[in-house]
């Protein structure tokens, strides 16, 4: 597959005005052939997401911390988790498409089929030392409020790590102008505190990255 068709097969996932369910559909519709369209030479997320976990988790102690994959879809970020040492890893996706591919991996401990930022969320609060997000921010993905449940579901002193195309703040409503300064205005009422924000190149289809890291309170 070349490029061009593999970034126009992606882009079905983030068309504007997509909804939350749209997106799901759109991800079951794809995920056979997920893994070819984003390919690791095209799409680095995963290997970005699970090098800056284990930067903030000692190898010593990754054996035993609690991480959540959200937005898990094909259970690449945690394959990459596991080969790092880490065992204890939970998966969050919506998608019943890729819900069904991240299983088979056998990485994964417990399984959410559901949404952040959209209403009722059954995973426990206060359960994980890391919270990890790479690809799920996006047009119709994780919305703004998507912020409260990453907060609610990471332990005090827990990571919050998100990796998304930097290219989304400019454009995507949900995003421009309303992202940065929710994480702001959570950090100023002492729900989180940002640890790192940087820039890493050739995210996706050559496209420039960013990785938030925070710490919660």
């Amino acid at each position: 597959m070349d490029d061009k068709t593999a970034y126009k097969a992606n882009y079905r996932c983030h068309e504007p005005g997509i909804t939350p369910d749209q997106v799901a559909d759109s991800y079951t519709d794809m995920a056979q052939n997920y893994d070819e369209i984003l390919s690791p030479e095209r799409y680095r997320g995963p290997e970005i997401a699970a090098d800056e976990v284990a930067a903030r988790i000692s190898e010593d102690k990754r054996r035993a911390v609690k991480v959540i994959d959200v937005a898990a879809g094909t259970g690449r970020v945690g394959l990459l988790l596991k080969d790092k040492g880490f065992s204890k890893i939970d998966a969050l996706e919506p998608s019943k498409g890729m819900m069904a591919l991240l299983k088979q991996t056998g990485v994964y401990t417990n399984t959410y089929s559901e949404f952040l930022g959209v209403g009722q969320n059954s995973v426990p609060k206060d359960t994980y030392d890391v919270l990890v997000i790479a690809g799920g921010m996006g047009e119709g993905h994780i919305p703004v409020k998507g912020i409260d449940d990453m907060i609610r579901i990471t332990k005090s002193g827990g990571f919050v790590i998100i990796v998304m195309r930097k290219e989304y703040l400019d454009y995507v409503e949900e995003y421009k102008d309303k992202l940065i300064p929710y994480m702001d205005e959570m950090e100023k009422q002492g729900k989180w505190t940002k640890v790192e924000l940087k820039t890493v190149h050739n995210y996706s289809f050559n496209k420039d990255g960013l990785v938030f890291t925070y710490k919660v309170v």
